[in-house]
């Protein structure tokens, strides 16, 4: 007999990335998509043909006021992430929100104090925290393979021509290199060395009049250094390697979401398989279920803390470059 699915899940913004979220959720076994919206009725239609989703709404509220959707994830362009998320929440539903979380620190500090008001679970979909080579780099630094973490050093970007009508070259939907592709090099400074005290940046601004290259300089507070670098004009190896007082780690392309690390020390240098099946995104969507299981409103791996601090570290780098 069939069980059913125990968390039922609406998608809001029907875009590329949900598309990744709805492949993803067929690799999970407690879950199930049961509602899409879209401002657009027919890309709701749609996407919801296309994955089997029997409600369909052409605007969000209707999805937010549906009483079989527990968590939603909101897919929308940064832009909205603040205000779509605050209305989901003051509806009663659960949030796993896209990357960025926000515009700004200010509209990050905005959804995670309603959240938190209301008992309610919130995350920013950062979804390489949870990968295997994530969880497996993690592990590494734990144990302290490579000593203390002194430097890393990560970069993310390419080349694209300039489409003004594209999302990343409109700066009304927060384009740019910073939110889009910047995040995860300093996600990953984060989770290494903790908070940032100090930023150096400088960036290039395009005709669009989105930053299409940016470089910034972190200085974190326990004496760790962040060198991290985005593009959406520039071709980028986006590697990173972690370097510390006994050795190093490397991330390969792509670095927010490798299928191995490599860990090397006087003793060697040692392969860590981080090769899965499936969609990536499958790893955040099966840690929501774990935190509603067990009752917690925000996930350990990726704090409503921490993130608005990156959002505070994205605001700094934004303000050297504009």
């Amino acid at each position: 007999m069939n069980r059913t699915p125990k968390f039922r899940w609406g998608v809001i913004g029907p875009g590329e990335i949900a598309t990744g979220f709805a492949e993803a959720m067929k690799w999970v076994d407690d879950g199930e998509i049961v509602a899409v919206a879209s401002r657009s009725a027919e890309r709701a239609e749609a996407f919801g043909d296309r994955f089997g989703i029997p409600a369909r709404y052409g605007d969000y509220a209707s999805l937010a006021a549906d009483p079989d959707v527990d968590v939603v994830y909101v897919a929308t362009p940064q832009s909205r992430h603040c205000q779509d998320t605050l209305d989901l929440l003051r509806a009663g539903k659960h949030v796993l929100c896209e990357k960025p979380f926000a515009m700004d620190a200010d509209e990050a500090r905005k959804m995670a104090e309603e959240a938190r008001n209301r008992g309610l679970f919130l995350m920013e979909a950062i979804w390489s925290r949870f990968l295997p080579a994530y969880r497996s780099l993690a592990e590494v630094l734990a144990e302290g393979r490579i000593g203390d973490p002194l430097l890393v050093e990560a970069d993310f970007g390419f080349r694209m021509p300039v489409r003004p009508d594209h999302r990343l070259f409109d700066p009304a939907l927060g384009g740019g290199a910073l939110l889009d592709l910047g995040i995860y090099p300093v996600q990953l400074c984060s989770l290494v060395l903790g908070e940032v005290e100090r930023v150096t940046t400088d960036g290039v601004i395009g005709s669009t009049g989105v930053d299409e290259q940016v470089a910034a300089l972190l200085r974190h507070s326990g004496g760790g250094l962040g060198v991290v670098k985005a593009a959406i004009r520039t071709g980028m190896a986006c590697t990173a390697r972690i370097s510390g007082t006994d050795g190093w780690i490397d991330l390969p392309a792509f670095m927010h979401c490798p299928d191995a690390l490599t860990v090397t020390t006087r003793a060697g240098a040692e392969h860590i398989d981080g090769s899965y099946e499936g969609n990536g995104l499958r790893f955040e969507i099966a840690e929501v279920h774990r935190c509603l299981t067990r009752s917690l409103t925000e996930s350990p791996v990726i704090t409503l803390d921490e993130t608005i601090a990156l959002a505070t570290t994205l605001d700094a780098i934004r303000a050297g470059i504009e």
